[in-house]
């Protein structure tokens, strides 16, 4: 029997030498290796796809952390409260000590009406200082409605300084007004920005 010429290119290909394993065809890999590049495995302690920062998908948000002017009026609420606190206490003090005195010499009657006026003015600046206290609180966890109140005040606050420089006569209200009239202006301005906006309307979780 005769298989063909082997040196004849026209001729059937080879069977293959014997003793000679049969060569892969090519364009396949080679056996035992894996189709395609071996992928990396995922880092431990990560979901796979996510980033490792904030956390895990579904996770509570990070907090936001509060503008630099909302700090800064927060501050001036508290120093306004301690000044509008202290002169509460000093004129309360000082118009009952006076109306002590008038009593004692046989005039309280006539300044009744004087005490009266002072007393009530020593009760709007312990208001004012409680309130100055309650928004300052409130500048963490409150909503659009402790800013529009924020800016009424502040907005009261700087026509109240007008008035006391207009008619101070160059004394001690006048400086008065000058101090109220520039802690009332930064809060304000604090107040009717974007980031004031941004923070006041803020998600709560």
């Amino acid at each position: 029997m005769s298989f063909g010429d082997p040196n004849n290119p026209y001729g059937p290909p080879p069977q293959g030498q014997p003793g000679y394993p049969p060569q892969p065809p090519q364009g396949q890999p080679g056996y035992g290796y894996p189709q395609g590049a071996p992928q990396q495995p995922p880092a431990y302690g990560y979901p796979q796809g996510q980033p490792a920062y904030p956390g895990y998908p579904g996770g509570p948000a990070m907090p936001m952390e509060m503008p630099g002017l909302m700090k800064t009026a927060r501050v001036l609420l508290f120093i306004l409260s301690g000044f509008q606190l202290l002169f509460g206490l000093i004129a309360g003090v000082a118009v009952g000590a006076a109306q002590d005195l008038s009593n004692g010499v046989g005039s309280g009657d006539s300044t009744d009406s004087l005490a009266g006026l002072g007393f009530l003015l020593a009760g709007i600046l312990l208001a004012l200082g409680a309130l100055s206290i309650f928004l300052g609180v409130k500048f963490k966890n409150g909503g659009s409605g402790i800013r529009v109140t924020t800016i009424v005040y502040a907005s009261l606050m700087i026509l109240g300084g007008i008035v006391n420089i207009a008619s101070g006569g160059n004394g001690s209200a006048t400086f008065g007004g000058l101090i109220s009239l520039a802690i009332a202006g930064i809060i304000l301005t604090s107040m009717v920005n974007s980031q004031a906006g941004a923070w006041f309307n803020r998600p709560r979780y």
